[in-house]
């Protein structure tokens, strides 16, 4: 019987490991690792660290939100280590200049401010709304991991991350290129994301599937675990 193949996930923008725990407690066989996205400032540091610490030979790999873009570098070095792709709520696209006008006044206000952690706390709670659906915005539960998983990530990975996403080159070209059984998931109300960048991405990639879950917004894998849950395995499955 053939060992189940390894599963490398990538977190995004304020997110550690925990963002993926509901996946790795229903997928624990496949010998789940999660990449550290807040270390360095440039996707492609971080695609050279998850690399360096992924299991041995080919894996999978699932990337949410800013883990998409370090997936797509991963796929750039490494491409034969990739056996199947999972992007779930992100883009192939570069930064938006008005989307880099906004990052680089939260990193004004945080290192030349130098506002602490309660000014952090208020930066990562005000981006609640944008992240779930309308109907979890006052789901303590839920905003409560959220601003822990923010807090674990701190101030200073905050910067690299953004630091990272304004820096990442466009993933378009790269598309036609991808070979492996890819699995394009979203939000339908996803407004960090939104619907056309998946879409965009399913168009582009040769063996994607694209999966829309409904009254979701960008946080999919916690909004959502169980129907995540499924389609990932349904997806890994077929590797």
């Amino acid at each position: 019987m053939n060992q189940p193949i390894p599963l490398l996930l990538l977190p995004g923008l304020m997110n550690d490991a925990r963002v993926w725990q509901p996946v790795i407690a229903a997928m624990n066989e496949h010998q789940c690792q999660v990449a550290d996205c807040s270390g360095h400032a440039s996707v492609a540091a971080l695609a050279a660290t998850a690399l360096a610490s992924a299991p041995p030979g080919p894996f999978a790999l699932a990337a949410f939100s800013l883990g998409g873009y370090v997936a797509f570098e991963i796929l750039r070095r490494a491409p034969e280590r990739v056996a199947a792709l999972a992007l779930i709520a992100t883009s192939a696209r570069p930064d938006l200049p008005e989307s880099i006008i906004g990052r680089e006044r939260m990193i004004a206000a945080l290192v030349n401010a130098r506002s602490g952690a309660a000014g952090f706390d208020a930066l990562a709670a005000a981006f609640l709304p944008r992240l779930v659906h309308a109907s979890r915005v006052n789901d303590a539960a839920l905003g409560d991991l959220l601003l822990s998983m923010a807090r674990s990530v701190g101030p200073d990975g905050f910067v690299r991350q953004q630091r990272a996403a304004i820096g990442r080159p466009d993933s378009r070209p790269l598309l036609k290129d991808i070979r492996c059984k890819t699995l394009v998931l979203c939000g339908r109300e996803d407004q960090v994301t939104p619907l056309d960048c998946s879409e965009e991405m399913a168009s582009g990639i040769r063996e994607a599937e694209m999966l829309v879950l409904e009254r979701c917004g960008h946080m999919a894998p916690l909004e959502q675990p169980d129907a995540v849950i499924r389609a990932m395995s349904r997806w890994i499955d077929a590797v």
